[in-house]
């Protein structure tokens, strides 16, 4: 198991503190997250040159919108993206994760009968996507999807609705991030939705149902640690959460706890 943190979840004053505390707890990559990384590169790199700790993906706090009705804010977060794209390849993460747009309505007008609002952000994104796979694939590096619960997106809901993006812009550098707060809410049987679309996922969040800790909700984590086995996923799998307690104490609990249910779901799968 290949896990991984958000550095800001981590106790530390500086980069280098962080990155040693989640290797003595038991941690393989730090998770990038906030705006403008890209201004943090050399704090970044050396940070990473002195530690056993890998970078595995950047989550920018993303400037503009990809499906917003104006053209500057729509180039506003494609630019934005192929720097941190190429940050992402630089420090050697998998890819940046990326949401298409928050929000409970399409920002696009309605042009029925040519099109509703959320068609013309589905043609859009796809229309996006494929200059900026493009781009992802020269550098080595993959835009990740991230599908959000529908109380805080209205596009883009569920891993199917990432697959349908993945397959008509056809790019290789276009996967999918799953995150399973979001799943939770979202899937009908989170496990079954891995499986569908374990090709495209490159990169997992951990949450419990509550958004704390895995352990402090009702997620069922071995089914889907089963089936992401069955897959044959061997990416990175960060915390994306709420701690309750001391992170000092909570992190290596947690880092502990994840690995055993990990653990536990490979032998059955591999005999299947």
């Amino acid at each position: 198991m290949n896990l991984s943190c958000q550095e800001s979840l981590v106790p530390g004053q500086t980069l280098e503190e962080k990155l040693a505390n989640l290797a003595a707890y038991g941690f393989q990559a730090v998770e990038f997250v906030g705006e403008a990384l890209w201004e943090r590169k050399e704090e970044i790199v050396e940070a990473l040159r002195h530690t056993s700790i890998k970078a595995s993906v950047l989550c920018p706090r993303q400037r503009g919108c990809f499906l917003a009705a104006e053209k500057e804010e729509r180039e506003l977060a494609v630019s934005d993206l192929k720097r941190s794209l190429e940050l992402a390849s630089h420090i050697g993460a998998v890819g940046v994760i990326t949401i298409p747009i928050f929000g409970p309505r399409p920002r696009l007008p309605d042009l029925s009968p040519l099109a509703n609002a959320v068609e013309l952000e589905h043609r859009l994104m796809v229309g996006i996507l494929g200059g900026i796979g493009k781009y992802a694939q020269k550098l080595g590096s993959l835009v990740l999807l991230e599908p959000l619960n529908r109380y805080e997106a209205h596009f883009l809901n569920r891993l199917e609705d990432a697959i349908e993006l993945c397959q008509e812009v056809g790019s290789e550098g276009v996967k999918i991030m799953a995150d399973f707060f979001h799943m939770n809410i979202e899937e009908g049987q989170i496990a079954q939705s891995i499986e569908c679309a374990g090709q495209y996922i490159q990169h997992i969040h951990l949450a419990d149902s509550n958004r704390l800790l895995p352990g402090h909700g009702h997620t069922d984590f071995a089914a889907g640690f089963a089936a992401l086995s069955r897959v044959g996923f061997d990416k990175f799998m960060s915390l994306e959460c709420r701690i309750p307690g001391d992170a000092r104490i909570e992190l290596p609990k947690c880092a502990q706890y994840l690995k055993r249910m990990w653990d536990s779901q490979i032998a059955p799968a591999a005999k299947e």
